[in-house]
């Protein structure tokens, strides 16, 4: 950590250049002697990634920034946010703290918080930012966590991880045992210093595998921000074995979008079928991820469109979590019926097809945008079909 980055002048420089061509910066140079050229870019470049996902470090002063990526792989604001609705108690500790943007939001939530993160440039910044964000109950330390509650030997009410998903030469790495640290290889010390652990892991995992490597799981949190699937939350109680709950969530602006089902119940649930009725209903990814395509038609008493076709719909408007859509007409998937249409302008989704929507675009000489939206699917009889809406604007919201 180069405090002199810290300089009043060069913050100020900072601030002005985030929209600067970083390359006619470098071919101009930085108008300081006290700190090198590469560090104040690094600063430009993390502070930028920062104004949208990380909104409270950015609009404060005097914020030191790592590299952007460090930036890349915390948590957004949003999701940590979201993350600490989960907890409660007195104490957590963040066995893999990175920049400390889910302990930030742990701290507002919980009497005493622990950030153990290893690389000392790292903890250094984040204590350096947690005294400038005016956090007053947690503890930094430069240590490996699970050394960490060894050391303590207390007990806490939750523990936290986020395991690395690089390996020692920075490529991406996804299953659980490829990640540090090894959760399956630390689970007993885990359970020793708590009864509560939540797991952050990447959105690729495939939940019935990752199932089977972990123990213990009470709930898995499929969490999307404004339809885009960014974690997995796996929530881990001591000596838990029934049965695990999935809860969906799709956070918007000012309001969540949820849909909960018990993971083991989606194989013996029976999704009832029809033909397109007057609405079209559509899963947000949140839903699409966690597979629970059967339960939603049990549960919300919705039919599906084909038992591969995750789309669902009915007579009256409902709430679901997804997008709704009003059903202005279906045609089979014919370029003659379809050009009676006179559609040159629309929204194309697929599902169930065998056509890319860059393939139809090209096909049936549509552009992109408008106010009419497309489904290109198949239906309960196995046909292809061409379904055309309007979107409804109220949503599934909790």
């Amino acid at each position: 950590m180069k405090k002199a980055i810290l300089n009043k002048e060069i913050q100020e420089f900072i601030s002005l250049n985030l929209n600067s061509d970083i390359s006619k910066l470098l071919l101009k140079g930085i108008p300081f002697n006290t700190i090198d050229q590469k560090t104040v870019i690094e600063q430009i470049e993390a502070k930028k990634r920062c104004q949208k996902k990380l909104p409270t470090w950015f609009n404060c002063d005097n914020i030191y920034y790592p590299n952007k990526l460090n930036i890349e792989q915390t948590s957004s604001e949003v999701t940590a946010k979201h993350k600490a609705i989960l907890v409660s108690g007195k104490k957590l500790i963040d066995l893999t703290g990175g920049f400390g943007v889910d302990i930030y939001h742990f701290a507002k939530k919980l009497d005493s918080v622990i950030h153990c993160e290893i690389n000392e440039s790292l903890s250094q910044i984040v204590k350096h930012n947690f005294n400038v964000l005016n956090i007053k109950n947690a503890k930094c330390l430069n240590e490996d966590g699970t050394k960490v509650l060894e050391q303590l030997n207390e007990n806490f009410d939750w523990i936290y991880l986020d395991p690395s998903r690089r390996d020692a030469l920075k490529k991406k790495v996804f299953l659980l045992a490829d990640c540090e640290p090894n959760i399956k290889e630390h689970r007993d010390l885990l359970f020793k210093y708590t009864n509560n652990v939540m797991i952050k892991t990447s959105p690729l995992l495939d939940l019935t595998a990752t199932l089977n490597d972990l123990h213990n799981v009470k709930e898995i949190h499929v969490v999307a921000n404004n339809n885009e699937v960014k974690e997995l939350l796996w929530i881990l109680e001591k000596n838990y074995s029934a049965q695990v709950k999935i809860i969906t969530s799709n956070l918007k602006n000012n309001s969540t979008q949820s849909f909960n089902y018990i993971f083991n119940e989606e194989q013996r649930a029976i999704a009832t079928y029809s033909k397109p009725l007057k609405y079209l209903y559509e899963p947000n990814s949140a839903v699409l991820k966690s597979g629970g395509f059967n339960s939603i038609s049990t549960l919300l008493k919705i039919d599906k469109l084909h038992q591969h076709t995750h789309l669902y719909t009915s007579d009256v408007l409902m709430e679901f979590p997804g997008r709704q859509f009003k059903i202005v007409n279906i045609i089979p998937y014919n370029k003659k019926l379809f050009k009676k249409e006179n559609i040159s302008k629309a929204n194309i989704t697929i599902r169930n097809f065998p056509i890319s929507v860059s393939e139809i675009r090209k096909k049936f000489n549509v552009k992109d945008g408008g106010n009419t939206y497309l489904f290109f699917t198949t239906d309960l009889l196995n046909k292809k079909i061409i379904i055309l809406c309007s979107k409804v604007q109220s949503e599934y919201m909790k």
